[in-house]
């Protein structure tokens, strides 16, 4: 294993130590498989089925997401690279560019959007268990209303999210490791239902051809572009956390070109395909019910069988839950355990990111295509997409791809900057967020949209590639100047 000269316990653990060579173990179909497995769940069938919902037709959405999936592969390459080269993950390579203490708010950024993803995960995971209880008990659509009206939160389904929050965090409780044989489940499972789905869309839809010759609706091209851009910033967002911390996953490379190959064949094609069965289904319950139904867990819901429809939502909450842990649970719980060693360890990380899942109302998130794609997807990629381009313009155009890896966990080195954080950096992160706040704010509603300047709320359409560019830029055409009056190595 690879030694640091001077070990700061606030900044080393076995667990942020460099992977040695000889542990490094993934090949290429490693990679492939991971992004087969997390391009398969629910999430995925709902991005494609919200393009349909919002007035795309089959092959627009369809090209839409294959965009965006090759798209964020790029960065996802890219910021590879390093965990593949020193075998570090994220957080510690967040330290070249942030500095040794500034690092924490990326990982930190990081940390909150999993926690809004573990919300969503477990919103639909807990609406399956829903489904399946109210065929049996039917009163559980008639318990009095307890909620706020505005949080738009219904008595049945809010007692069964809180029953799977309370499950996944006995899992928390339990560890990591036993959800393995959830996983394995998954593997399994979540392919064959989804085939099962898409034979059944073709058999009532009667045939592919109706279903595929469901025409767009939208009256002009103008409101196609208005849709298409920030749908494709959508896409782009839906990835843009891992295109962050796709080194904690790299560093295991046997090389780079089984990261490189594995990632190229994985992402793009297996987002794309799961697409396909999402359009193809949301299309064909216009066809049978006259109405699109873009979540999955709904649909079900609407099938006859008592035993079918509990059979299906229970293995949709299984395959949830171990998603959840997995994908969302995991990183967080690190990340917030990073900030402070002796008093955060991995339970209560795990806690910290379950109660933050909550109070991002998930339920909310993904109530309507337009708050999954616009608010949550586009919001969130606005706040990720200047972190890459801060990182990437650091280690590519500053460092030439090289890094001094044992000052990486030091406190006083050549990461340290000011005091550990890297001035340059964090102006650079606010000058690319700032731009999209007010598209944001509109989207929301806090702000009206004719109090804004068009082409200012205009900007957050274009989020990510908004704040990609301009912190890039920015942190490269300040840190050149720096190198112009003292040395960085």
């Amino acid at each position: 294993m690879q030694e640091t000269t001077t070990k700061d316990h606030q900044l080393y653990s076995e667990d942020l130590a460099p992977i040695p060579l000889n542990k490094r173990t993934w090949g290429t179909w490693n990679y492939a498989a991971l992004w087969i497995s997390m391009s398969l769940c629910i999430p995925t069938y709902m991005l494609a089925s919200s393009l349909i919902e919002g007035g795309m037709n089959w092959w627009e959405a369809i090209l839409t997401i294959l965009i965006g999936n090759s798209i964020v592969l790029i960065p996802m390459i890219l910021n590879g690279r390093a965990g593949a080269k020193y075998g570090i993950p994220f957080p510690v390579f967040a330290r070249a560019s942030f500095g040794v203490s500034g690092a924490n708010i990326p990982a930190m950024l990081r940390a909150v959007i999993a926690c809004g993803w573990f919300g969503i995960q477990t919103w639909i995971g807990g609406f399956a268990m829903y489904q399946m209880v109210r065929l049996w008990i039917p009163t559980i659509d008639s318990f009095p209303q307890i909620f706020p009206v505005s949080w738009s939160l219904q008595t049945g389904p809010a007692l069964m999210f809180f029953l799977f929050w309370l499950i996944n965090m006995y899992v928390v409780y339990l560890g990591v490791d036993s959800i393995k044989k959830l996983l394995v489940f998954k593997a399994f499972f979540l392919p064959a239902a989804a085939l099962a789905l898409l034979a059944w869309a073709i058999s009532a839809g009667h045939g592919l051809g109706p279903i595929l010759a469901q025409p767009s609706k939208f009256k002009s091209s103008s409101d196609f572009w208005t849709f298409f851009f920030p749908s494709l910033t959508g896409m782009v967002g839906f990835w843009a956390t891992l295109s962050l911390n796709i080194p904690d996953f790299t560093r295991y490379a046997k090389s780079q070109k089984a990261q490189v190959v594995g990632q190229a064949i994985g992402l793009p094609t297996s987002m794309t395909l799961f697409s396909f069965i999402g359009v193809v289904v949301t299309s064909a319950t216009f066809i049978i019910y006259g109405k699109t139904i873009w979540d999955p867990v709904v649909l079900a819901g609407k099938f006859d069988s008592k035993l079918l429809v509990s059979i299906a939502m229970i293995a949709v909450a299984l395959s949830t839950l171990a998603t959840n842990i997995a994908a969302n649970i995991v990183s967080p719980a690190n990340d917030f355990a990073n900030l402070s060693p002796s008093r955060i360890n991995f339970k209560t990380g795990g806690y910290i990111t379950g109660v933050i899942g909550i109070l991002i109302f998930p339920w909310k998130l993904i109530a309507d295509p337009s708050g999954y794609i616009f608010t949550w997807l586009v919001g969130y990629s606005g706040l990720l997409g200047p972190i890459g381009g801060i990182m990437i313009a650091d280690y590519y155009f500053i460092r030439k791809q090289q890094l001094n890896v044992n000052a990486l966990y030091q406190r006083v080195g050549i990461y340290t900057f000011n005091g550990g954080f890297n001035r340059f950096a964090i102006v650079a992160l606010l000058l690319g967020i700032i731009p999209n706040v007010p598209g944001f704010l509109t989207v929301v509603g806090i702000i009206n949209k004719g109090a804004m300047w068009a082409w200012v709320v205009y900007l957050y359409n274009y989020a990510w590639f908004v704040g990609f560019f301009i912190s890039g830029l920015t942190y490269l055409a300040m840190m050149q100047r720096r190198r112009k009056e003292s040395n960085i190595e």
